[in-house]
């Protein structure tokens, strides 16, 4: 059985789109329940962002959207799910 070491040098040798992908894939495969809770400062930071947010200060940007851009400007873009 390999081991998480071995993992994730194989992991490392990956071109960078799939070892996006693979980011993607495991964290999408990590059980709600069992992400561990936020630390006070996190929290308070949410809470801040969400008051802005519903005061009108700042107006959000769909995730979809922040991803493209991202990847864009990183000259990345994410493998053919199809593929």
């Amino acid at each position: 059985m390999p081991t998480y070491q071995s993992l994730l040098e194989d992991a490392k040798l990956l071109p960078v789109t799939e070892r996006i992908q693979l980011i993607e894939e495991l964290w999408d495969s990590v059980p709600l329940n069992s992400v561990p809770p936020l630390t006070e400062v996190w929290t308070k930071e949410i809470q801040r962002r969400s008051a802005e947010l519903d005061a009108g200060a700042v107006q959000s940007i769909p995730w979809e959207q922040i991803k493209a851009d991202s990847l864009a400007r990183a000259r990345l873009t994410k493998p053919n799910e199809n593929d």
